[in-house]
């Protein structure tokens, strides 16, 4: 089996379940924080937005410069509507889905190279960016999402099983 294929349903789940917290993101309460080292609500919306999209570039491209010198850096992406989020969300997902799903093992073994302004921040193969840097980066910002719908009391959907808020065993308990 190629490597690709084992990772294509791991993708597959990742992007739906976080698919799935950013419908739930509430409109109108972007500057909303838990905490003053917290990212607002409408960073962190962005940035799970965004990490799908590095997908592609891992895959395509050798290194990515966050800050090259000469141009511009990088900029992070804010929610500003929830339509234009999953909007942009969906388009990063489709590109890095496609990507992978092309992918050769040999291709997946080569390094990739983080940089800033030139210098190299990090370096590893492509398989170890998406497994830590994209799919593992994605969960850990998905539950930083999770405890900020809940302290907005806005239902957290299920991930790994159920959540507090969609248990069915709860619901098929209290009705007996």
């Amino acid at each position: 089996m190629a490597i690709r294929d084992a990772l294509l349903p791991e993708y597959d789940h990742e992007m739906a379940t976080t698919r799935s917290a950013l419908e739930r993101v509430p409109e109108g309460k972007s500057d909303w924080k838990p905490h003053e080292k917290s990212m607002t609500l409408s960073r962190l919306a962005g940035h799970l937005a965004e990490i799908p999209g590095w997908c592609a570039v891992t895959l395509e491209q050798d290194s990515i410069d966050t800050n090259p010198p000469g141009g511009s850096p990088m900029k992070p992406v804010m929610m500003t509507s929830r339509r234009e989020l999953l909007e942009l969300f969906d388009n990063n997902v489709a590109a890095g889905r496609e990507a992978l799903s092309k992918v050769s093992d040999e291709a997946l073994m080569k390094p990739w190279a983080l940089l800033s302004g030139g210098k190299k921040m990090m370096e590893m193969p492509r398989i170890a960016v998406l497994r830590g840097f994209i799919l593992s980066h994605n969960v850990h910002h998905r539950a930083q999402l999770g405890v900020y719908l809940r302290l907005n009391d806005v239902p957290v959907p299920a991930m790994y099983g159920p959540s507090a808020d969609e248990n069915p065993f709860a619901a098929a308990a209290s009705s007996s």
